[in-house]
Formats: structure tokens, C-alpha cells, sequence
């Protein structure tokens, strides 16, 4: 296994360049063509469309860079993998997760090493259910080819920034990852309020809070942070608070109703010892209004994401990026893009297999500086 947490140039090596398809082209899709076009490493070798009208435009159109790169979008699923030797897998899986390990499944077989964001089980591998993960190790072990799955939160925002931040500290008491957010900037309708459950009423249970649910997501993280600090859990355990909105609210997804959810807090909490000791905890509003007594951003915007290491010294550090026009949502999707598409060279040299967010080093913008995507 590689060693945890340590950095890697990204290069593939001397004047090589990966090429990558581009599986999705929405809000992560877009995100990961401008990462595959800035990386010097990596080459844009296809974009995969599930969407007739967007087959046939060209892939520096669809990621808003401001010119084209000569990569046109397609419905050819096969031919899209035939020039690539790796898959960003950008297609969502909160509704389809069956299709999507399928997806996944099917580029690992012909050998692409492959990224996503749309299986949150993989994101610990070591602790996903047998059904996931077996059929994905066989897969790789067919293709001879390797498999990441990470995203902002879950992902990076709690097991390598955790960690990291830990080694700044002398003792330390609870490890708290934090996602504050305003949902009404997140254009994904159906998650918002089917999965979240913003603008339902509120004795409906959002299937993203349903018993058991936000541990299955998040419980992944707890674990490898505690494997990372080398602590033995006694157990996970879930909190959950709902709030109505006190009014109507219309956005871009539609409105709101007065009555209905506004805002949700959750947290996936790591015992030891009986204390919460590693905490991922989630604020979530369709209203800045909503909760007002509840987490803020430390600036007052639209999201953050946050450690705090409570210990001594105390270590807090906040998170915030913009992309696509200073949307929190959209820097929140590139970051998580980033991640996910620097690790590519690194994945392209590695036994088969599944990969965690301990085991794929971090990966610096080497030769990046001033090379810009527009």
C-alpha cells in the first residue's frame, strides 16, 4: 500500500500525458473538464453525455472556459472509453447508485483507472458492505486497474484535512468536521428536497437522514480518521435536528413553503471511551434565516467547510472556495473535482485495487503556476 498522507509530484512521467474521459456534465462534470484541461499531466480524450441535446458541443463550451478544446460530447459510452486510459466519473449516484457502481464496474474491467464522487460507500472501502465493494475488486483485478472515491464532505474536508491539521497539535480532545451551508446555491433539485428534504413537510424522512444513513455516508470518515490517529471506536452514534421556515422562500429550484423544512443539522459522531471524540457534523439551510441560533460561516456567506481540533493549542480552520461566478456550491464541486482528477497520474502507476483518502498522497498544482484554463 502507499505510504499515507505524503505529497507526489502528479507527473506521469517524462513528456507523457494520461488521457482522461470525462464521464458527466453537470455541476461535477463541468468542474472536472476544466481540471483534466488545466492539469499538464493529463489530456481530455472524451466527455460522456447522458443528454441528446448536449451530444455534439464542444467540451471548453460546456465547462464555460471560454474556448474550445476540439473534444466534442457523446452518447458512445464505448467509443468514449476506447481512447482513454482513466474515467473521472462525474454522473451523479444519490438516485441510481446501482447504475453507477455498474458504470464504474464496467471502466474498471476494461482496464481505466477511475475516479468518482457518486459512491459514497467506497469513500472507506475498508468498512463498505461486501455487495459494493466485490464486485469493483474483481473489476479492478480484471482490468489490472485502480479505483478512488472521495468528494469535499464526505471527503477531503473530513479524513486528509482532519489529519493533516492533527499533526499541527500537542494533545487533542474531539476532532469536529464541520459543513455549513446554504442549500438554495446547490442546483441539484431532486437532492435538495427528496434526499435532504428542504420544502417538505415535516414529518416526512428525508432518505439522507433516515436511522442509519448519515453513518453509512459519513460513518467511513469517522473511521479513517480514527485509524489515521490510531483510536479504536466503541461505537457510532447519530444526532439529528430539523427546523420549518417561518416563510415562503423562492430560489432557483422553486418555492418553499412556509411550514415546511428549512433547515436540517446532523452529526456522525465517533465514541471513545464513551465520548464524542471525532465528530462530522452537517448545517444545512434552504434560508440563511432559517436556525439563525444555529453555525454560521465565519464570514456570513453561503457555505464553509470547517475543522476545529479541540486541544491544545485549539486549531480551527475554515474553508471556503467560489468557481463559476463566486458560487460556493460550484468552488465546493472543484475542489472535490481537483482531488479527485490529480490523483489520476498516481493511480495510473499503483497495484489494482481500491484506494481511500489516506492511501492516495496529495498531489501539489506542480506546474500549474499561471497556466490558466480560459
Amino acid at each position: 500500500m502507499a505510504d499515507e498522507n505524503t505529497f507526489y509530484s502528479g507527473a506521469s512521467g517524462a513528456g507523457t500525458t494520461v488521457p482522461v474521459a470525462v464521464w458527466g456534465t453537470g455541476n461535477m462534470g463541468r468542474a472536472a473538464i476544466r481540471s483534466v484541461a488545466a492539469h499538464p499531466g493529463l489530456e481530455l480524450s472524451a466527455v460522456i453525455t447522458s443528454s441528446p441535446e448536449k451530444a455534439g458541443r464542444d467540451a471548453g463550451d460546456l465547462a464555460d472556459l471560454g474556448r474550445d478544446l476540439g473534444v466534442l460530447t457523446t452518447t458512445d459510452v464505448d467509443a468514449a472509453l476506447g481512447g482513454a486510459r482513466a474515467v473521472a466519473y462525474m454522473a451523479s449516484g444519490d438516485i441510481r447508485p446501482d447504475a453507477a457502481l455498474e458504470d464504474v464496474a464496467r471502466c474498471l474491467r476494461a482496464g481505466r483507472a477511475v475516479v468518482t464522487p457518486a459512491l459514497y460507500a467506497l469513500y472507506d472501502h475498508r468498512s463498505a458492505p461486501d455487495e459494493v465493494t466485490a464486485p469493483l475488486l474483481d473489476a479492478a483485478k480484471q482490468g489490472a486497474s485502480a479505483f478512488f472515491a472521495s468528494g469535499v464532505d464526505p471527503g477531503w474536508g473530513n479524513d486528509v484535512l482532519p489529519v493533516l491539521l492533527s499533526g499541527l497539535a500537542g494533545t487533542v480532545e474531539e476532532v469536529r468536521c464541520q459543513e455549513i451551508f446554504d442549500y438554495s446555491t446547490y442546483d441539484q433539485p431532486d437532492s435538495v428536497r427528496f434526499l435532504v428534504g428542504m420544502g417538505e413537510a415535516m414529518d416526512y424522512e428525508p432518505p439522507m437522514v433516515a436511522a442509519g444513513v448519515p453513518t453509512m455516508v459519513w460513518g467511513g470518515q469517522v473511521r479513517m480518521i480514527a485509524r489515521a490517529l490510531g483510536v479504536e471506536l466503541d461505537e457510532i452514534r447519530e444526532t439529528l435536528e430539523r427546523r420549518p421556515l417561518d416563510t415562503d422562500v423562492t430560489n432557483g429550484m422553486g418555492l418553499f413553503g412556509a411550514g415546511t423544512q428549512g433547515a436540517l443539522r446532523f452529526e456522525v459522531q465517533g465514541l471513545v471511551a464513551g465520548e464524542p471524540r471525532i465528530v462530522v457534523e452537517h448545517v444545512t439551510r434552504i434560508d440563511p434565516g432559517c436556525a439563525p441560533d444555529w453555525p454560521v460561516p465565519p464570514d456570513g456567506g453561503a457555505g464553509a467547510h470547517r475543522v476545529v481540533i479541540e486541544g491544545r493549542p485549539r486549531i480551527e480552520v475554515s474553508l471556503e472556495a467560489t468557481d463559476e461566478g463566486g458560487n460556493r456550491a460550484a468552488g465546493g464541486n472543484a475542489t472535490a473535482a481537483n482531488r479527485l482528477v490529480n490523483a489520476i497520474p498516481w493511480l495510473t502507476t499503483v497495484e489494482p485495487g481500491l484506494y481511500d483518502g489516506l492511501d492516495v498522497p496529495l498531489s501539489p498544482a506542480h506546474g500549474r503556476i499561471g497556466r490558466s484554463t480560459s
